[in-house]
């Protein structure tokens, strides 16, 4: 078996490029997967673009299948969704989710897909690895019934951890950014919205994921006293500042960092990585998740449209790519 793909490079930072890629043969515990539709991570995957990568996190960057090294020529990305053309007999034929680069095709472990339940179109379970980062968030917030909740920057991470917050009983939701045309991907995931002046305070918990300085002192400013902040941001080799010269001390308030590398401590005995992207692609059924794609690309002009998100030109939550296969 020949198999030739195609697979976007990161060639120096600002500079993407197609280049050809000559695949293995896949081994019996390997599977064969061409690519039916990717999503960029905005926030991550422009940052890398951008050559933000701090050195000293290069490591604890790698995505699971990148190629070369920061800031580059590096492959990389992670929201992958292919059909399965040869592999174990129970995954060939299915449509499978995998934390796989921009590529035409590739060939991985067995192990390293999930599998896409049926109903759930490809578009959609790009989204998988954004829902994953929202379930291991609220592991770790672990809200209370009837708790008062504001979730700061509304973009892929934080419309999911607003929308699945707003399934817990009694809680109430409200997200908040600066951009108010993000009031309508709220509305239609059925959450509050406010813009920063507008937030209302004495928040049991806030859930931060802009990625700024100013989204952090936000947050700060919202809780009451002996709140938690929860920040999902990552904020590459950018300066953060904040003022502690004031409430925080003497309302006891908390900062607590989450991400998605490790399975949250609060469920680390119970669950395995595995079983936690089941659960994240199992909630993709719900259609809602549709309000966050809002756009889409060819293969081919991945290199100018990761130039535009970077630039900011391009105005997208999560933009999907589309390939030969869909």
């Amino acid at each position: 078996m020949h198999v030739d793909a195609q697979a976007f490079w990161l060639r120096a930072p600002g500079v993407g490029e197609i280049r050809p890629v000559a695949l293995p043969e896949p081994g019996p515990e390997e599977v064969l997967v061409r690519t039916l539709r990717s999503g960029i991570s905005r926030g991550t995957e422009t940052l890398v673009f951008r050559g933000r990568v701090p050195p000293g996190q290069y490591a604890e960057m790698r995505a699971p299948f990148q190629e070369g090294e920061f800031p580059g020529p590096v492959k990389y990305g992670y929201l992958n969704v292919g059909a399965v053309e040869h592999g174990p007999p129970e995954l060939r034929g299915r449509t499978v989710f995998c934390l796989y680069p921009h590529q035409t095709a590739y060939v991985v472990p067995a192990r390293a897909v999930g599998v896409v339940p049926e109903g759930v179109p490809p578009a959609r379970a790009v989204l998988a690895g954004t829902v994953e980062t929202a379930v291991n968030a609220l592991w770790d917030a672990a809200p209370l019934l009837g708790d008062r909740v504001t979730v700061v920057g509304a973009g892929m991470v934080g419309c999911c951890v607003a929308y699945l917050l707003s399934r817990f009983p009694a809680v109430q939701v409200t997200l908040v950014d600066v951009d108010e045309n993000r009031a309508g991907v709220a509305a239609a995931l059925g959450v509050d919205f406010a813009l920063p002046a507008g937030a209302a305070d004495a928040r049991d918990l806030v859930v931060h994921a802009s990625a700024t300085s100013a989204g952090l002192q936000l947050s700060l400013d919202l809780l009451a006293p002996e709140g938690t902040v929860i920040d999902l941001s990552w904020y590459g080799d950018s300066e953060v500042g904040l003022s502690l010269g004031g409430a925080f001390h003497s309302r006891r308030l908390a900062i607590r960092a989450s991400q998605v590398g490790t399975v949250s401590p609060a469920r680390r005995a119970r669950r395995t990585a595995a079983q936690r992207l089941a659960l994240a692609l199992d909630l993709l059924r719900d259609p809602a998740f549709d309000a966050l794609l809002t756009g889409q690309s060819r293969f081919d002009e991945l290199p100018d449209v990761m130039e535009r998100l970077s630039a900011g030109s391009l105005h997208a939550l999560c933009h999907t790519i589309t390939y030969d296969g869909e």
